[in-house]
């Protein structure tokens, strides 16, 4: 059995939840981190009768700010190193900035930049001490681009995108992996929660939407092979390169076109 602990935020559905099946198979211990409670036991349930790995499950609201704080220390009593951190944890909303809920938008910058951050901070000591270790930080091909109708979200993975990448480049010297995954628009619950569904993002025939697993999949091989940028599928892999060469009003058009929700 591999003896190496991986902490997987947002593990019950979508990205993370396929990761945590991939570390499973090749006998990683877990600690899976979400709200959903219920969820939680029943992964690690049958996760245990299938795979021969430890499970650990905390539920905790990672959009409050004291979150990160407390599963480290929890942790920390029960003298758990984790040697891989994936903080795929995240949300976003639609809509104009002047209509949306700040409370919401607050909960989304604490989740994705700031418990994101600071759990980071946490566990990279330990990292350092051992000199070996890994961190994979879930971004989006939002990041490459801002985004009309959702500023705050794609700014939110601007900032891991770039955060992920300075890190990388700070340990380079070091047996420590940071990678940045960038999906694109992919079949999670993502879209229900960010009330995209009917985006043309999502519900365009010329749009191509992945499924999580062949995400999860992309990521990991990455992360094992200690790359530190992980951008899924080639026709994402053209977006982004195109972003780069074109205008920037341009871009910011189509992707209010993108995110148009009416159908």
């Amino acid at each position: 059995m591999n003896n190496k602990t991986v902490l997987i935020t947002g593990a019950t559905q979508g990205i993370g939840y396929e990761l945590s099946k991939l570390f499973a198979q090749d006998e990683y211990n877990l600690i899976l981190v979400a709200r959903n409670e219920q969820r939680l036991n029943e992964i690690r349930k049958n996760f245990t009768a299938e795979f021969k790995v430890n499970i650990r499950v905390i539920a905790k609201d990672l959009s409050r700010p004291d979150s990160a704080q407390e599963i480290f220390e929890q942790l920390k009593l029960e003298n758990i190193i984790v040697n891989i951190l994936i903080n795929n944890a995240g949300f976003g909303h639609l809509g104009k900035f002047s209509e949306t809920d700040w409370d919401v938008e607050q909960k989304m910058i604490q989740l994705n930049i700031t418990t994101l951050t600071q759990m980071t901070k946490l566990f990279l000591p330990d990292m350092l001490d051992l000199n070996q270790g890994a961190i994979m930080n879930v971004a989006s091909t939002a990041a490459f681009m801002p985004g009309p109708l959702m500023a705050v979200y794609y700014a939110t993975k601007a900032y891991v995108f770039s955060f992920s990448q300075a890190l990388s480049n700070e340990l380079k010297d070091t047996n420590i992996t940071v990678n940045t995954l960038c999906p694109g628009a992919t079949e999670t619950e993502f879209s229900r929660v960010a009330e995209m569904d009917n985006s043309k993002l999502f519900s365009s025939p010329l749009m191509s939407v992945m499924d999580a697993e062949t995400v999860a999949r992309m990521g990991y091989k990455d992360l094992m092979n200690e790359k530190d940028l992980t951008i899924t599928g080639a026709m994402n892999k053209m977006l982004v390169q195109s972003i780069r060469v074109s205008p920037r009003k341009i871009v910011m058009n189509i992707t209010r076109w993108l995110m148009d929700n009416r159908g």
